[in-house]
């Protein structure tokens, strides 16, 4: 048996897996707000949960919004920033009296889709996560790529390719530079994009839903939406050429991107074909904690 633990900025999600992948247990709580310890404790007693109702010991695996640095064994990247420069890691073992396993949350996605979900058996996955925010992880076999800075996948945080006059120098990203891929496919990036040509303050899920009534400036949003998702996969393709790349995060579940976006991406790719694939993925909601559990393998 295996646990896995999606740590989010609101919620906390625990789930129990067999070997078959079967689901034998889950339940979510609330993420104490702002508050390590409190996080700490909560997982915790939540693992400790999971294990009275199936009644045995698991391996645990979590994944957090951010990474383990391998300098300082310290959190880093997290979007939720109390856990910034805290020793999760450590803690955690210490408090579950056992080893654990701790990946970024697009880790565990790419991780879940590649073990048993849309990309199942694929060589090279690459995980998307479009929503909030971008991310991005790697799955070479059904491992996770980690990297010597434990930043493999951050593909948001590199400046949008081929960029056009009108996108130059791009809105500031919160990471500190102008015009990286998170501000422009992020779904407050498809917000701004539309605000800036319409002077129509929407979000992404209203523009979406007026492209789908045939709404001339929103279909006009999307189609630039999906020639710079293209930009930005073919470039990834480029360097890493993977089997199949899997969408995640809110906007996956734009049903055009998936006809629209490997059409536009060919331009861009060093290739005369692309056989990459672009899916949707299997478990949704549910693949980043299920990936979790798996950051154990069935060897184990």
């Amino acid at each position: 048996m295996r646990i896995g633990i999606d740590l989010g900025g609101t919620k906390i999600e625990a789930i129990a897996l067999d070997n078959s992948g079967n689901e034998r247990y889950r339940q979510r709580i609330d993420t104490p707000s702002n508050n390590y310890n409190g996080i700490v404790n909560a997982i915790t007693q939540l693992v400790e949960t999971v294990e009275r109702e199936i009644q045995t010991t698991a391996t645990v695996g979590i994944g957090i919004p951010g990474t383990i640095s391998p300098a300082t064994d310290l959190v880093k990247n997290a979007n939720s920033t109390c856990l910034i420069g805290k020793p999760l890691y450590n803690d955690l073992q210490q408090t579950l009296k056992r080893e654990v396993r701790i990946a970024n949350d697009a880790n565990c996605f790419a991780v879940s889709e590649a073990t048993d979900g849309a990309a199942a058996g694929a060589h090279i996955v690459f995980g998307v996560i479009i929503g909030t925010g971008t991310g991005g992880g790697i799955c070479l076999d059904g491992h996770p790529l980690i990297g010597a800075n434990a930043i493999s996948g951050e593909w948001g945080h590199n400046p949008l390719p081929w960029p056009k006059e009108n996108e130059l120098p791009g809105a500031q990203c919160y990471c500190g530079h102008n015009g990286c891929i998170e501000t422009f496919l992020s779904g407050p990036g498809m917000a701004r994009d539309h605000l800036q040509h319409t002077s129509q303050k929407l979000t992404a899920e209203e523009i979406v839903a007026l492209a789908a009534q045939h709404d001339e400036k929103a279909l006009q949003t999307l189609a630039r939406y999906e020639d710079r998702l293209a930009r930005g996969l073919a470039s990834i393709i480029n360097v890493l050429d993977p089997d199949v790349i899997v969408l995640g995060g809110g906007l996956s579940n734009i049903r055009r991107l998936y006809n629209n976006v490997p059409t536009l991406w060919t331009q861009y790719v060093f290739s005369d074909r692309v056989d990459t694939k672009l899916v949707t993925p299997m478990h949704g909601d549910s693949s980043g904690v299920r990936g979790a559990a798996w950051l154990w393998p069935l060897d184990v």
